[in-house]
């Protein structure tokens, strides 16, 4: 009996031996069940014959066949930890990252003793960091970054002998940064960012740590000084101390660290001088220690190192820039702006090095321009405005088909700008403004196909403009103000359909204006004067439908001024001290515009103080009698009714031919009535057809929006307002009527027309392609925005709502603006759309409006407007600094991960005050390369979102933050209210 007994046992270990895969495929199925699997990732685990290392994310020892790794990245999984996965007892891989799996970490976590790899960022983690951890003794690689564990750091981190990278970033780590972690011999890179640590000495215990490779703590836990024993960690590669409020000098230990290839200390508030003798760093790729408080001069023990990027701006240095600095053979980035350099750039400057970003702006430098800046032909950005450098201008700069953008003003250059340099077909940005130079513009211009912004103003420019400046079709600012241009403009200038902004003020331009500007559609401002200009003023400007900002003064124009002009809502206009005639338009017969109607002894009209009246005796004395007078006015007075007739028989008649087909579609119900606002292609039939559910794009509280193909291709967008049964509510359907109706803007969704009849209303607009911008903010199309399509949407959403508030009489006040108010086209330019709270501010000297109820959506929602029901544009500016956030963060307004911090705003701005977490806050799916600009987009966003309205800039004031990131905005600290009251 005893031997059957053990046989049977023999045969038992033999069969669960051979069956140890089959077991494991119980395990992993198991795991799967603990799991809730939205996407389907896990459908191949099925129960079979087949081997589990066929199935998806599982890794198997190619000998034994056992399930040596489980690797579950960004798999939308939720549900809790699975515990049950340590009972594989091979496993050395485990990665459950970017997942939304929640809850505490499991002790039975403890039985992984042999995994080496364990990844759980990016989910959903809470609770203390546990102390079991330690019983991982095998552990090579730890990530727990990016979830909510909060605490202390458990005494079992420290108990991890093998242990060579640690990341506990981004979570709700408290206390202080324990000493134990100095016990990691074998420590290659700690990661301890965006934690709430309490402030830790390095010096204690780090010079341990002899293989250290990588240390990042960019955080306020490192307020304090760098300690001298950095110096220690001989093994090191990358070391980031940045944006920790760190104080002091830079220790001159740091000399010793031989195998540093990248040192970043920028963010900080070191003083003193740049360590002297660096020498000995000859791996070192990349310095940087920007925004900070040093003082001296650039070492020339760092500048002969074989550096790729140095950047050192935003500081108290002084002295030449050393000319070793040239001989590097890696150099691709030199930023030394805000500081207080002298002396002449080095001379070999990019001949031995393939430097694309050069930016020096806001130093004292002087002498000529290294003529090789460009010789690797890779420089594309040159940035040397507010100098003193001198001489004319390198011939070989035109052979720089890599530059894009180009920033020379305010210098001292002079002579003629190599031919070229004015055709290089990449550069968008042209700044060459406030030099002395001289000459024309090259016919080459025409070759400037990607050519946006042209300043030349301030200068000794001559000659006629070239017609080919025609050609370059993407221009939307020129300005060549006070120069010495002479002849007529070209009529060629006619085909810029970009351009919006037209400044020649100050020259001596003859002939007469070009009439050809119908392609001039997105002009917003057209700037003449001072000039000798002839002829009448052609009725064509009256057309162009976003122009605000007219000016003609000073020049020899004559005849009437057009009737034409009135349909403009200009913000300026002046055609002072010129020859014209004539009565005044009534649309400029008010004392807003008389200072920009004088100086013409010819002009008439009522109700001014220094014209002249059309009806008193100057105006008569050439013999217009009163009889005369009476016949001219029974003369419009019949005119008015003649023109009353048929404007009525007109509305008859659209109200007929477009309601005809309706009233059959809707069963001989009551007849729609249409309303246009522009010239329509298209018939009522063709609209109504296409209210059908399958056409159905978006959903609101007010209503449904329908996509509709029209008979000529053209597609535009159908609101449909939900039907009410109280009249005094009509959905905001008579708000945005009102204002969309009344406005013209390229950054304005443009309203086609308006069907009502008594049981509902209809609105077209022109259709969008790429929707809203939180659709694509929050859906998976995120990835199509990268950093300058979400800076461009930032700027056209800006001048939208800008020309609301400053270029709008009276002024209008969106009153919802959100991310999904904001629209984009095909090609991802911004439209704000539904205007259905708007408020037109009758008031406008108060500039206040006192609403009945809280209007808007939560999250946007100025604080002030929640308890006052009062309402400006700073309501707006509010709104407006949230949708910014964002797009630098990528985050939503409101989310539950905000806990007591509530909404985007406390959230964002908890991080930058507390822990001045900058960079911490940016959307980590925005390349590197962006940093800066988001950081300062993310300035302006906060100032936006001040707590106190008088705080908060205008929305023209943002439109001047927002481009080309001006220099004097980098230096503001924007994380407290308090000091944002001088802007």
């Amino acid at each position: 009996m005893a031997y059957r007994l053990l046989w049977l046992v023999f045969l038992m270990g033999v069969f669960f031996l051979g069956r140890g895969e089959s077991q494991e495929d119980l395990i992993l199925l198991q795991l799967k069940s603990e799991l809730v699997d939205y996407d389907g990732v896990l459908n191949n685990w099925i129960q079979s014959d087949d081997s589990p290392c066929e199935w998806k994310g599982i890794t198997c020892d190619p000998g034994s066949k056992f399930v040596v790794g489980v690797d579950l990245t960004s798999g939308n999984l939720s549900g809790s930890f699975p515990s049950v996965v340590c009972r594989l007892p091979h496993l050395r891989n485990l990665s459950l990252a970017y997942n939304n799996i929640g809850g505490t970490l499991s002790p039975n976590l403890s039985m992984c003793r042999r995994l080496e790899h364990l990844d759980l960022s990016q989910n959903l983690f809470v609770g203390d960091l546990p102390d079991f951890i330690s019983d991982l003794s095998e552990l090579k690689y730890l990530d727990l970054s990016s979830n909510n564990f909060s605490g202390s750091i458990a005494s079992g981190f420290g108990k991890l002998p093998k242990l060579e990278i640690l990341n506990l970033c981004c979570n709700f780590l408290n206390g202080t940064v324990p000493a134990f972690l100095t016990n990691l011999s074998n420590l290659v890179e700690l990661t301890l960012a965006n934690n709430p640590f309490a402030p830790w000495n390095l010096t204690e215990g780090i010079g341990k740590l002899s293989k250290l490779q990588n240390i990042w703590v960019p955080n306020s836990c490192l307020m304090g000084e760098i300690p001298e024993s950095i110096g220690s960690l001989l093994h090191l590669v990358n070391l980031d101390l940045s944006l920790n409020q760190l104080t002091g000098a830079i220790p001159d230990s740091i000399s010793q660290l031989k195998s540093i290839g990248q040192i970043e200390l920028y963010g900080n508030r070191l003083t003193g001088p740049i360590p002297r003798n660096l020498s000995g760093l000859t791996a070192l790729r990349r310095f940087d220690a920007s925004m900070n408080m040093l003082e001296g001069t650039i070492p020339e023990s760092l500048a002969a190192l074989p550096l790729a990027s140095l950047n050192l701006f935003e500081n108290r240095l002084e002295g030449i820039i050393p000319g070793a600095i040239a001989d590097s053979p890696n150099l691709y980035e030199l930023k030394l702006f805000s500081n207080k350099f002298s002396g002449n750039l080095p001379k070999k400057l990019g001949e031995n090095s393939p430097l694309e970003i050069l930016d020096i702006v806001n130093n004292n430098l002087n002498g000529p321009l290294p003529s090789g800046l460009c010789k690797q032909g890779k420089l594309s950005a040159l940035n040397l405005f507010n100098n003193r450098f001198t001489g004319q201008l390198p011939e070989k700069y035109g052979d720089c088909l890599s530059l894009t953008r180009v920033r020379m003003q305010n210098n001292q250059l002079t002579g003629e700008i190599p031919s070229s340099i004015w055709g290089l077909p990449h550069v968008s940005l042209l700044d060459l403004s406030n030099n002395q130079f001289n000459g024309t513009i090259s016919s080459e211009i025409g070759n400037a196909g990607n050519l946006s912004v042209l300043n030349i103003s301030g200068n000794q420019f001559s000659g006629p403009l070239p017609s080919q400046l025609g050609k370059a079709t993407n221009l939307s600012v020129i300005d060549g103000s006070y120069n010495q241009f002479t002849g007529s403009l070209p009529p060629s200038l006619g085909s810029l359909f970009q351009l919006a902004k037209f400044d020649l003020q100050g020259n001596q331009i003859s002939g007469g204006l070009i009439t050809n500007i119908q392609s001039w559609s997105q002009l917003t401002e057209l700037n003449l004067s001072k000039n000798r200009i002839l002829g009448p003023i052609p009725p064509e400007l009256g057309q162009l439908p976003v122009l605000t900002y007219l000016d003609l003064s000073v020049n020899t124009l004559e005849g009437a001024i057009p009737v034409e002009l009135g349909n403009l809502k200009l913000n300026i206009f002046n055609v002072s001290d010129n020859q014209l005639t004539g009565m005044v338009p009534a649309a400029f017969r008010n004392s807003f515009y008389e200072s920009g109607l004088l100086g013409n002894a010819g002009l008439c009209g009522d109700g001014f103080k220094s014209i002249k009246s059309c009806s008193g005796k100057e105006y008569n004395r050439k013999g217009n009698s009163r009889s005369t007078w009476l016949l001219i006015v029974i003369f419009a007075l019949a005119v008015f009714i003649l023109l009353l007739g048929l404007a009525w028989f007109y509305r008859k008649y659209r109200l007929y031919s477009g309601t005809r087909d309706v009233e059959m579609l809707e069963d001989n119900k009551s007849a729609w009535m249409l309303t246009s606002f522009h010239k329509l292609g298209f018939r009522g039939y063709e609209i109504l057809d296409c209210i059908d559910e399958g056409n159905v794009i978006g959903s609101g509280g007010s209503g449904k929006v329908y996509k509709a193909t029209l008979g000529s291709g053209d597609m535009v967008a159908i609101k449909r307002l939900w039907s009410v049964s109280d009249a005094s509510n009509d959905n905001g359907f008579k708000a945005e009527v009102e204002t969309l109706g009344q406005i013209r803007h390229k950054n304005i969704v443009k309203l086609w027309c308006c069907f009502a009849n008594r049981d509902s209303n209809l609105l077209v607009y022109e259709y969008m392609p790429n929707g809203s911008l939180g659709d694509i903010l929050r859906g998976p199309k995120a990835g199509l925005l990268d950093w300058p399509t979400r800076y461009k949407i930032a700027v056209g959403a800006a001048q939208g709502l800008a020309y609301l508030h400053h270029d709008c009489v009276p002024p209008i006040i969106h009153r919802d603006v959100k991310s999904n108010n904001i629209l984009l086209d095909s090609d991802f330019n911004a439209r704000v759309a539904d205007f259905g709270l708007a408020k037109i501010i009758q008031n406008h000297e108060k500039g206040m409006g006192l609403m009945s109820a809280i209007a808007g959506s939560y999250g946007y929602i100025a604080p002030e407007y929640a308890y006052t029901l009062k309402v400006n544009e700073k309501s707006d500016i509010y709104s407006f600094g949230v949708v910014l956030l964002e797009l630098v963060t990528g985050k939503q307004p409101v989310d539950p991960k905000y806990e007591e911090n509530k909404d985007l705003v406390k959230c964002v701005r908890s991080k930058v005050e507390q822990h001045n977490g900058w960079q911490d806050v940016l959307d980590p799916r925005i390349s590197d390369g962006f940093m800066e600009e988001m950081i300062l987009v993310l300035k302006v966003a906060l100032l936006c979102t001040s707590a106190l309205p008088i705080n908060r800039p205008s929305m023209r004031k943002v439109l001047e933050m927002l481009p080309e990131y001006e220099q004097q905005y980098k230096h503001m600290d924007f994380s407290k209210d308090a000091k944002l009251i001088s802007l």
